[in-house]
This record gives C-alpha cells, structure tokens and sequence, in this order.
C-alpha cells in the first residue's frame, strides 16, 4: 500500500477508498491509483477484504453515494403508474436505501437528453451506475446512449438485452410457467391453455411459452394438448379472434397476464371458476381475488442493486464480454379463479 501511494503520488488512505471503490476519490485519481497498482503487481488479500467489508456492513449506513435509474418504458409517469414498473422501482428504492445509495430518475425518451447531457449530468451528481427499468417491448437500447454504456456499470431489470447485451436481473419466468401447470395439473385441470401477447414472450425470449409447452409435454397426452394463443393485441380489436380459438382448443384453465381475459370469458357468458379457471402468470396484490404465480419483481429490483454495486466495487464498466444473469424465483398464490380438489 506504500509503495503504491508513493508511485502515484498520494496518500495511503487515499489508495485504500480508490481500491476499494470510494466516491470520495475522483475518477483520475482513482483510475492513476489503479495503474500504480497494476504495475506493482498488487492483488487484494480475499481474507482482508471479506473482513472489512463485514466491519463496514456493521456500521450505520450513511449516505454513500448516487446511482441513476433509468425509466426506459415510452411513458414518463411508468415508474408510478404502470401496473408493474412500480414493483421493480420499490424494489431498486428499497435496497439502495439500505445500503447508504441515493437513487436519481431519469427518462431515457426525454428529448433533451443527449448520451453527453446524461454523460454530463452524472460526472456533475458523481452518479456511480445504472439501472435500466420498464422495457417492455424491445430488448434493445437506443444506440444514442451508447457512450453511456461504455463509460458506467449499468443493469436491467425484468428482461435479457441483446443490442448491447449487459447484465441483468429478472424474474424466472421459465419457472413461472411450468410451476403454474404443475399446480394446474395438480388441480385436476387436464387441458390448460395459454393466452398471451406475442411481443411479450418474444421480448422474454419465448420462456413463458417455452415452461407451457414443458408442461405439456410433461403431462398431458397429445389430445389434451392446447395451441397457445398470442393474438391478444388483435383480440382487444376483434374479440372474435379470441371466441373463435376458444371455441376451437376448448381449454378448461387459462394461463394470462391480463385481467381482461376474465371479462371475455364473462362475455362468451362462462363462469369462473365453475366453468373455466383462471391463472396468473404475474399475480398482483390489485388483483388478489386471483389465482397465480407472484413473481416479487420487487425483489428483482433489489438484485439489481446489490449487482450494480458489486460492479461498482470491482471497476467493472462497459459493455461485458460475458454478461451476468440473476433469476428470482416465484411462489404460488391461491384465490378464487381456480376450483379446488376436495380434501
């Protein structure tokens, strides 16, 4: 440690914040730090380094720093009113408080902001990373913001982007799927059915369907097999589109994401549950006379964090060359849109 406040000129305490991450060191102290470092050939000790982690973990947390979140969904107001944002957000607040961190919203649509004006405004904030919430109809970010991806740790939340492909957080929804049929089944449900959004699973990549067609192939025979129906845009237009596949696969449980589908069925005049049930891929507390799979995207919201910090700590910005994954698993919630098997 000497040796390398020597080299570069500083302290030694200045060269124990800068390795381990501090926002109290600027950016070029830090990087010429890190280059003295290198060239002395230093490598932490992984004993020393867990123990003053742990004493630091044991201190009061005070104010560290400022991490940026960033509202990607195409309305500004979606980190407050739309109907699952705000559970990644409370998630993000939640576990940022936690651990000292101040979190500062920003719209990735809004018109005046540059990569240079965000670039800008986050040197001036001493904004350390980025999570990325809302993206709900593409896995690709703007290629404008590239330069800020290339210059801070970033993380998104609740799906995998692929232009440019960084780590990211989300729930399951492989797990979703198949836990839900296995429940179904478990029910005494014999044709399940799915009806979803196409551009939905395909921003998912296919893993609601992929757990669904699992389930299938696990469970039923092939005459009870179902033909998943993704037209639910088109459906909200012309419900008969929605009648006429009913009609056609006769399911007698539906796996949904949308309320809505609830009210066609009152519509065709079937009961739920008494005559076809209901099951939510992503159960809301709004929604708590559901049946469903609640997927605590909260808590994908606080995953989030703790990688965006640990990629703080490690120095580790740009876009990786093997990006991290973190699933959270989901746990079932009874309710009223399901029959029940008699004890």
């Amino acid at each position: 440690m000497t040796d390398i406040a020597k080299a570069a000129g500083v302290s030694k305490n200045t060269v124990s914040l800068a390795l381990r991450g501090s926002p109290k060191v600027s950016a070029a102290t830090r990087r010429r730090i890190e280059k003295a470092a290198k060239s002395l050939g230093y490598r932490p000790n992984p004993t020393v380094a867990h123990l003053m982690a742990e004493l630091r973990q044991n201190r009061s947390q005070g104010y560290q720093s400022t991490l940026a979140i960033i509202n990607a969904h195409e309305h500004k107001d979606a980190t407050t009113r739309h109907p699952t944002v705000p559970s990644y957000v409370l998630g993000c607040q939640r576990r940022a408080r936690q651990l000292g961190y101040r979190l500062d919203e920003f719209w990735m649509h809004d018109p005046d902001m540059s990569a240079t004006r965000f670039a800008s405004i986050f040197r001036a904030r001493n904004i350390r990373g980025i999570v990325i919430v809302g993206l709900l109809k593409c896995n690709r970010l703007p290629t404008r913001l590239a330069p800020l991806w290339e210059e801070f740790p970033a993380v998104v939340t609740g799906v995998r982007t692929r232009d440019p492909a960084l780590s990211y957080t989300c729930s399951d929804q492989h797990a979703v799927a198949l836990e839900a049929f296995e429940k179904a089944i478990a029910l005494g449900y014999r044709r399940p059915a799915l009806v979803l959004d196409g551009v939905i699973d395909k921003l998912i990549e296919g893993r609601f369907s992929a757990g669904f067609l699992t389930g299938q192939s696990r469970f039923l025979p092939h005459k009870n097999r179902t033909q998943p129906f993704y037209e639910v845009a088109a459906a909200r237009e012309d419900r008969a589109l929605f009648h006429q596949w009913l009609a056609k696969n006769q399911p007698d449980v539906i796996f949904t994401l949308y309320h809505e589908v609830k009210r066609w069925l009152h519509e065709l005049g079937l009961r739920v549950p008494q005559d076809i049930g209901l099951i939510q891929y992503e159960w809301r507390p709004d929604h708590d006379s559901w049946a469903g799979m609640d997927q605590r995207n909260d808590l994908v919201g606080e995953a989030a964090i703790d990688m965006l910090i640990s990629m703080i700590h490690h120095h580790e910005a740009g876009v990786p060359k093997y990006p991290r994954a973190t699933m959270i698993g989901c746990s079932w919630i009874d309710g009223s849109t399901v029959k029940h098997q008699p004890p």
